[in-house]
């Protein structure tokens, strides 16, 4: 059985702990569709995002603490991060800053609310390795003796060698874990976590089959082969279709409300910061995967705040 931590009493005092990438979103956006070779008038915006960023910032949106755990650069662009993330309420006093590390960038084009293509230059993070972890060990946050017992929202852009380490580290054995991907391309670097007992993982049907190196119709079908593979819960959506949760090898489904699709960088994120919140509020099974495919359907929609 899976070891669930009681939520509300771990986070009675404690921010959620968001770890990953930070960093500045570029994204250009056309309601037309693209194509290669496109060429299109749009609008494009420069806005904080990153995996760990983006559930801070749905966090704090749903009225939580977030601490956010990632690599900054002292540099002009750096600064400007920190700023911004101040004023949206965000613990920053943790993040790794170096002099020799450039701040973080990811790019991305969207047309007719598809994500034509993207890319991410997280060279930073990967760099820093377990750097930004030095919180979690130093007594700031937690030792390996007296591990931090909270939420941690973890980030795929970590380096594989990192997530592994994660995997068996000391400083995790209390926490309870909740875990993304950056992309499909870095989805198999969560396998180390897989059947990690305290561990929650958010993926698409896409992932979901990379993680089991074979291809499924449904988020249901997904779920279940990744709970046949050791996963104690597991969350597997489908965009617009139905998203399955597994927890125990139980089961259960649910479809986001059908919207207009105007973004879609940052929806995966929404969806995860928005179930967690409804968890921490006391929210059942079904109540918070219904609330969490409400959020992200009304964030893609671009009802809520966001790219």
């Amino acid at each position: 059985m899976l070891r669930q931590p009681d939520l509300r009493a771990a986070t009675a005092t404690a921010p959620v702990l968001c770890v990953g990438a930070v960093l500045w979103d570029i994204v250009g956006r056309t309601p037309r569709e693209m194509r290669l070779g496109s060429d299109q008038p749009g609008r494009i915006v420069r806005i904080p995002g990153g995996v760990a960023l983006n559930i801070a910032m749905a966090l704090r949106r749903a009225g939580l603490r977030a601490e956010l755990l990632g690599a900054v650069g002292r540099d002009f662009e750096g600064d400007g991060l920190i700023a911004a993330c101040a004023k949206l309420g965000l613990g920053t006093d943790h993040l790794y800053r170096s002099e020799d590390l450039a701040t973080d960038t990811y790019m991305a084009i969207e047309g007719a609310g598809d994500l034509t293509a993207a890319i991410a230059d997280v060279h930073s993070l990967e760099q820093a390795g377990d750097k930004i972890l030095r919180p979690l060990a130093d007594g700031t946050l937690g030792t390996a003796d007296t591990p931090f017992a909270g939420v941690v929202a973890l980030d795929g852009n970590l380096t594989e060698t990192l997530l592994a380490e994660i995997a068996q580290s000391p400083l995790f054995a209390q926490a309870d874990l909740r875990i993304a991907p950056a992309s499909p391309g870095k989805a198999e670097r969560l396998l180390p976590l897989l059947d990690h007992p305290r561990a929650v993982l958010y993926v698409n049907l896409e992932e979901a089959g990379l993680l089991c190196q074979a291809q499924f119709g449904t988020a249901r079908d997904a779920a279940a082969a990744l709970a046949a593979r050791g996963a104690g819960r597991i969350l597997v959506t489908d965009g617009g279709g139905e998203t399955a949760e597994a927890r125990d090898g139980d089961i259960i489904c649910g479809r986001p409300p059908k919207v207009t699709v105007t973004r879609v960088t940052g929806a995966g994120d929404t969806f995860m910061a928005a179930h967690i919140a409804a968890e921490l509020a006391g929210a059942d099974r079904a109540a918070a995967l219904e609330r969490a495919l409400a959020a992200a359907a009304a964030y893609v929609s671009g009802e809520t705040a966001g790219a």
